[in-house]
């Protein structure tokens, strides 16, 4: 865990500088590295009023990560083979790197059951990074402009976490009838399908050419940067 919060933290300094290094403004920078360490358009939409950002740049910065995450479901499992991950491997590398947690399910599902398992996880120790974030970011711009609004709870507190959590205890401590199980794990399924339509309805490839060409180029840069730090994460780890 320790491991995943280091790597979510250097993420969003990396990132931000790859931002300021090419022109963006402190804002602009700021969203797409924390959009990029965190969870994508979830971290965009929480981060935005604790720095004061404006409409324009949430809009630019989310629009790409939108299209960017589903490129990445399609490409991370071509790289995971390329470089011969293990299942073990490759679900951590997944969970480190890729956007939303149904993105990360499609994405690790070519590589087995323990891919999927270990990509859920890790990824959501990796949104729980954002608490943390927002809080250090309140704390830099507490003289924001006047009126500023404010994060609410579930901002800073996904429930979808809290929910995994408690059903990984009623699991373990044998409080779900088994014959509740397989239909639960068909319900599963078949929500993150929907999940995963949900997120093309709001993918718009059109909006890549309005986000602006310093925009991609951080995205895209920072995203690889992502990618090299959780390579590195993985192996210095020995999974």
């Amino acid at each position: 865990m320790a491991g995943i919060f280091a790597l979510v933290a250097l993420a969003v300094i990396v990132g931000f500088g790859v931002g300021r290094a090419l022109g963006l403004n402190p804002r602009m920078a700021l969203l797409v590295a924390c959009g990029n360490a965190i969870c994508g358009n979830s971290a965009i939409a929480a981060v935005a009023p604790v720095i004061d950002a404006d409409g324009e740049e949430v809009a630019a910065s989310i629009a790409f990560t939108a299209v960017l995450g589903v490129i990445v479901v399609l490409a991370l499992p071509l790289l995971g083979g390329l470089i011969h991950l293990n299942g073990l491997q490759y679900g951590a590398l997944a969970g480190l790197t890729v956007y939303a947690v149904p993105q990360v399910l499609a994405a690790a599902a070519p590589f087995g059951a323990v891919a999927t398992q270990t990509g859920t996880v890790v990824k959501l120790v990796r949104v729980l990074m954002l608490g943390p974030v927002i809080f250090a970011l309140s704390l830099i711009f507490r003289d924001r402009a006047p009126g500023a609004a404010k994060p609410g709870l579930t901002r800073l507190l996904p429930w979808f976490i809290v929910g995994f959590l408690v059903m990984i205890a009623l699991r373990s401590l044998d409080l779900i009838p088994q014959p509740a199980l397989a239909p639960m794990a068909a319900a599963s399924s078949l929500l993150t399908v929907v999940a995963m339509a949900a997120l093309g309805l709001q993918t718009d490839i059109r909006a890549v050419a309005r986000a602006g060409g310093r925009v991609v180029a951080a995205v895209i840069l920072s995203l690889g940067a992502l990618v090299l730090l959780a390579l590195v994460l993985i192996r210095l780890l020995g999974l």
